[in-house]
């Protein structure tokens, strides 16, 4: 390689020259093992950070292998620090082990270094769940598995789990080679590779952008459990969407298969239960929680675990007895707990790259565009009068933006638009506006599913939501995303976002998304911060601009709305 792209530093920074012929090969292989900090236009900003290379590590990437990734494309030489850095978290993965205590009561802490024995026990968040010494180590009590691990993680030594789990009430089931809607099924190399590498381990999170069937990997690993499994889902409508999968793809009837909502209270061999539900509280209990947790579940699934919330946490954290697969499009976490993800359900057992996918075939190309939208002179002034904490409020609801959602419909007026937002009043407005049915999280169940069904069968060419959309919902013909509001800057709502237009189209057609801020606003400096998962994957976003009216500007060097879908 003539002139490498990378530039490696010793504050375990990592710079990449976008305008570098090597660039894209380059950010393929530090995907793996760095996290994105920052992506302006010319210079992509990497760092290294322990739990980036823990994953790393767990997923079958070695500390020589990474470093040599750098070598390969440094312009300069690696510095020490950083190979150091590396080494040295790479090996602290599996230093210390959870095993079942040699006598069989209870579970035993152990690792090939005393000295380092001695240092953790005498670690504040560590003293809690230890127990006595233990020939080379010491006894932890079994409701301590949990939590030992999450101290030892943030203590910066994370323990491999091989205390094993407990199997379960047998299940016998297959998968279909003809599903019930009379397609033949069968389940992709890759989400093959990821059923076989979970089954391995018996923990830990897969990775797969939505629309590359993260669903069916879950089904993939019930099958091959073959044991009762609980799967918690985000909402009742993900719920209902698994139940259909599941009957689809599987030997499974009705009667193996269970709802566990507010509505319906089902256990079977199979059930579905909510996040929300799960974490249900009622005084010092959950009630929920523990009804389940009777239970002789083999395995849980985690849909959607970088939303696990905190309550959930908690709870996981006596379920380390059962086999625990998290799916995800994304390990972000805007609270930064993804180090809890990483100590309590696993870590990241298999990922594969969005572009990959999309070379093959897998998920539908996209095409990601920002607009950026002027305030006009009044809402200049009631943004600049305005408290910090309301400012973004105001910029996201620029009635300009109103203006540029109708040039862009009239675009795309043979395409399935989705419209998404966080705020009620805004997308009440442009329900207003443009006459499209407008489903929010006040939509009762039924009305949303029927909502939900017309825009699949076209009947509705254009669907206005709320954050309801950003999950688990399979819109397959969905091929523009108009995002004109969003959760200040949270990375893993775009990727959400973008992930209800990336299922392969029927004619094998592009998706494109466009995300429509105020410029020059606190939302233009949260888009950048929003933008960067997905830069990460191989996306780029190309910047137009409109004026306060929302029409599309004259300004060089701006692509405009007419061009939008010749790229």
């Amino acid at each position: 390689m003539e002139h490498r792209p990378l530039i490696a530093q010793s504050d375990l920074s990592l710079l990449l020259e976008v305008d570098n012929p090597g660039f894209e090969e380059a950010r393929q292989a530090l995907v793996g093992f760095t996290e994105l900090v920052k992506s302006p236009e010319h210079i992509h900003t990497y760092r290294l950070t322990a739990l980036s290379i823990w994953n790393a590590v767990a997923a079958g990437i070695t500390p020589d292998d990474m470093i040599n990734r750098l070598r390969r494309y440094s312009q300069y030489a690696v510095p020490e620090t950083a190979s150091y850095f590396i080494q040295d978290q790479g090996r602290r993965f599996g230093r210390l082990q959870l095993k079942k205590a040699p006598d069989s009561d209870g579970f035993w802490l152990t690792g090939d270094d005393p000295t380092l024995l001695t240092q953790i026990s005498r670690h504040r968040s560590v003293i809690p769940v230890l127990g006595p010494p233990l020939d080379n180590g010491f006894r932890i009590r079994p409701e301590h598995r949990g939590l030992l691990k999450q101290a030892l993680a943030k203590a910066g030594w994370p323990a491999q789990d091989l205390a094993g789990y407990q199997p379960g009430r047998p299940l016998n089931l297959e998968l279909r080679d003809v599903g019930l809607n009379g397609t033949n099924f069968f389940l992709r190399d890759y989400q093959r590779d990821a059923v076989n590498v979970f089954s391995a381990s018996g923990n830990g999170v897969v990775v797969l952008p939505c629309g590359a069937g993260k669903t069916m990997v879950g089904i993939g690993v019930v099958a091959k459990e073959s044991t009762w499994t609980l799967i918690l889902t985000t909402s009742v409508a993900a719920l209902h969407q698994w139940r259909h999968e599941i009957l689809d793809k599987t030997t499974l009837g009705p009667e193996d298969i269970g709802e566990y909502s507010a509505r319906i209270k089902e256990l079977r061999p199979v059930t579905l239960t909510t996040y929300q539900l799960l974490s249900h509280r009622k005084g010092d209990t959950y009630p929920h929680f523990d009804t389940l947790n009777a239970q002789d579940w083999g395995l849980i699934i985690y849909d959607e675990v970088h939303l696990l919330p905190a309550p959930v946490f908690r709870l996981t954290a006596s379920l380390q007895s059962r086999k625990r697969l998290g799916l995800t499009a994304t390990l972000l976490r805007e609270d930064g707990r993804a180090d809890d993800v990483f100590s309590l359900i696993g870590p990241k057992r298999f990922d594969l790259p969005w572009k990959d996918l999309e070379e093959q075939g897998w998920i539908a190309s996209a095409q990601c565009r920002e607009i950026r939208v002027a305030l006009s002179d009044s809402e200049r002034d009631r943004y600049a009068l305005a408290e910090d904490a309301d400012r973004i409020r105001v910029a996201a609801e620029n009635p300009a933006k109103l203006g540029t959602i109708e040039e862009l419909l009239q675009e795309h007026r043979n395409d399935h638009v989705l419209i998404i937002g966080q705020y009620l009043s805004q997308l009440q407005s442009v329900q207003e506006r443009i006459q499209a049915p407008l489903l929010t999280g006040q939509t009762p169940l039924a009305e949303r599913e029927r909502l939900y069904q017309d825009f699949r069968d076209g009947t509705i060419p254009v669907l206005i939501v709320s954050k309801v959309a950003n999950f688990s919902i399979d819109l397959p013909e969905a091929n523009v995303a108009i995002q004109i509001s969003g959760t200040f800057g949270s990375r893993q709502e775009e990727a959400q976002r973008l992930g209800r237009i990336l299922r392969p189209k029927s004619d094998g057609g592009q998706a494109t998304f466009y995300s429509i801020v105020s410029a020059e606003t606190k939302e233009q400096d949260f888009a950048q911060k929003r933008q960067l998962f997905l830069c990460e994957q191989g996306y780029r976003y190309d910047i137009a601009h409109a004026d306060a009216t929302g029409a599309p500007t004259d300004a060089p060097q701006v692509i405009p709305f007419s061009s939008y879908k010749e790229v």
